[in-house]
């Protein structure tokens, strides 16, 4: 069989079939180049910022930096909350060879507890090792020389400052100020709504009480940040940019401290409060509440055991001062005999037979003065003077509860008094629609008597009395209290002052001095119930007196209170202000359970008056 020719090769399409391939597979070349230089160029120049931006995250972080919170001054330019440096003993594990044995090896020279060993520890291994952390916080200053003497033994360790909020007069102005502490979850969520949670990423502290709180925003300050270079691990490697923060607004308060510190003095060992305030702008130059407690223990956070203790009967954690409830009594009797000269219900020569008590007609009950045997015949002036119950029992019961609380109500009662902290309760002016919703009682003829004392529902706070006391001195200008008199920064300065409120306007004008004329008398005259406070006073002073029953006494049986307990014994309240004819004072006493105004309370207004015009004996120098 014959072999079959094999065919000869056609190089001619081998080469056209190449060279079709080799097309195809450049234009997919060039097709993917240009692909390639497209994205390129979208990285490159489309995308650049975005890019950039992003790249910058990575490398670029902004460190915030705290502000440093405003101080507060007295009207003096005497320190009163100011920012101290607290020593942290902090450690870089990344930089400590044996963690465990440089901890034991450092508790030679400085006490580290279990607790704080294994804190670190543990915060070791769940942080970045190049982070410094705390190991102990607020280390005195000899922890701070013994560790700096040994600092060579511990590579990795270091002190490290910053500054904590001080109190440095400690419980004087607790109530005043308040203080600042660690920012709460729920104070965060409120700063968040108002879009102020960023200024805080710095800083924990937040102001929780008085002057701290109610100007926190001021306080505060702005925060700044740094600009720094890290790697790929975190760790800074170099800083780019620094914007300073901007430090809080300072105060200046109308506080003095040297009055303040009497007022604590004189209430050492009982409950109570004392509000002094200028009538001219309402600056108040003194508010003190006792019991009281160091603001320093909740600034690096309070132990359960001292909060506990604050947790006791005689509830130290409430101001009194503006805060507490207490019938009023006989200091609101000027006003009631400025309201009933207004509505003609007595006169000025009007004079009022007192046998010891008062009955309304056809009523058994007798509402009894304070002096069993009565007064004889009084009058508007007498009636202060000697603070005869018997006269305002008849005068309250012939205006009736609707003039007396509608009347009252012009001199703040039954309402905040406007000073520049959020502790404050309104406490209670009765009205009949207030027992109505209170009881579901009507009003009874009665309720009426003993509110003409100030006792029965009526019950004020020594800032509402002291502000009500200020307005009449004033002859009806209504300027409200205020703690802070300026706000500084650097040499910018803002007064702060309260705008003065609709003032009260009397029919007559001269009733304003018949109750005034009176006041004055009580201190001055031999029968009044202030004289034995103020004698030999330097300056001219006029006040009154009251004293406030905590529990009924039954009719026929006498008050001794040595058969109460000290709860149910009467708190003595005195008001007053000086000189008589161009007041610069007001002061408020109210010590509880203690008896009556004019052995209690009015000896301690008087030392406060001593104090303040000695120490300015002149109208300028009380500015």
């Amino acid at each position: 069989m014959l072999k079959t020719r094999p065919t000869i090769r056609d190089h001619s399409a081998e080469a056209n079939l190449f060279a079709r391939r080799a097309f195809v597979g450049f234009v997919f070349v060039v097709i993917l180049i240009g692909i390639l230089l497209n994205n390129i160029y979208s990285l490159q120049v489309e995308k650049h910022e975005t890019y950039q931006t992003r790249s910058n995250d990575n490398r670029i972080k902004v460190i915030p930096i705290a502000p440093n919170r405003g101080l507060i001054y007295d009207r003096n330019g005497i320190l009163l909350a100011e920012n101290r440096p607290v020593y942290n003993l902090e450690v870089i594990p990344e930089q400590v060879t044996n963690l465990e044995a440089s901890l034991d090896l450092l508790n030679d020279i400085i006490e580290i507890t279990d607790a704080q060993k294994a804190a670190v520890i543990k915060s070791n291994r769940r942080s970045r090792r190049f982070k410094s952390q705390v190991l102990k916080a607020r280390l005195n200053e000899e922890e701070v020389a013994i560790f700096s003497v040994n600092q060579h033994r511990f590579p990795g360790f270091s002190v490290e400052a910053r500054l904590a909020r001080h109190y440095p007069y400690g419980d004087a102005l607790t109530h005043a100020l308040g203080y600042v502490s660690r920012l709460n979850k729920k104070e965060l969520n409120e700063l968040e709504s108002q879009g102020r949670a960023k200024n805080y990423r710095a800083t924990h502290d937040f102001g929780k009480l008085g002057i701290e709180k109610f100007y926190e925003e001021r306080l505060h300050g702005q925060v700044g940040s740094q600009r720094v270079e890290v790697n790929n691990r975190g760790r800074i490697i170099r800083s780019l940019s620094v914007e300073p923060p901007k430090p809080g607004q300072d105060l200046v308060l109308t506080l003095d401290i040297g009055l303040q510190k009497i007022a604590q003095d004189v209430l050492q060992g009982v409950r109570g409060a004392i509000v002094a305030m200028d009538p001219k702008d309402g600056g108040i130059l003194a508010l003190y509440s006792n019991p009281s407690y160091d603001p320093n223990l909740f600034v690096h956070g309070i132990s359960s055991k001292d909060y506990r203790a604050l947790l006791n009967p005689d509830r130290p954690l409430i101001n009194r001062a503006t805060q507490g409830r207490y019938a009023p009594a006989s200091t609101v009797k000027p006003h009631l005999a400025i309201l009933a000269l207004e509505e003609g219900v007595v006169t000025e020569q009007t004079k009022v037979w007192d046998p010891g008590f008062f009955q309304i007609p056809n009523v058994e009950h007798r509402w009894r003065d304070w002096l069993r045997w009565g007064h004889g015949h009084v009058d508007v002036y007498k009636a202060i003077e000697e603070s005869c119950d018997t006269y305002f029992y008849e005068t309250a019961y012939k205006l009736g509860i609707t003039k007396i609380s509608n009347f009252m109500s012009q001199f703040g009662f039954g309402d905040l008094s406007g000073i520049d902290i959020h502790e404050e309760t309104p406490a209670i002016l009765p009205t009949t629609d207030w027992k109505r919703q209170r009881f579901n009682e009507a009003w009874w003829p009665g309720d009426t008597i003993s509110v003409g004392i100030g006792q029965g529902y009526w019950t004020a706070t020594p800032m509402q009395i002291t502000n009500a006391v200020s307005i009449l001195v004033n002859k009806g200008i209504h300027r409200p209290p205020h703690l802070v008199q300026v706000a500084k920064q650097n040499n910018d300065v803002e007064q702060m002052y309260t705008e003065e409120k609709p003032p009260v306007v009397l029919n007559e004008p001269h009733n304003w001095q018949i109750a005034l004329d009176a006041m004055h008398n009580t201190v001055k005259k031999t029968t009044g119930t202030a004289n034995k406070a103020f004698k030999g006073a330097t300056y001219d002073p006029a006040g009154k007196t009251g004293t406030a029953q905590v529990v009924s006494i039954a009719q026929g049986e006498k008050y001794v209170a040595e058969n109460l307990k000290e709860k149910h014994r009467d708190n003595g309240i005195y008001v007053g202000f000086a000189p008589f004819d161009n007041p610069r004072i007001v002061v408020t006493v109210i010590v509880e359970n203690q008896g009556g105004g004019s052995a209690i309370a009015a000896p301690i207004a008087r030392k406060l008056m001593d104090y303040y015009f000695e120490t300015y004996p002149s109208d300028t120098e009380g500015k």
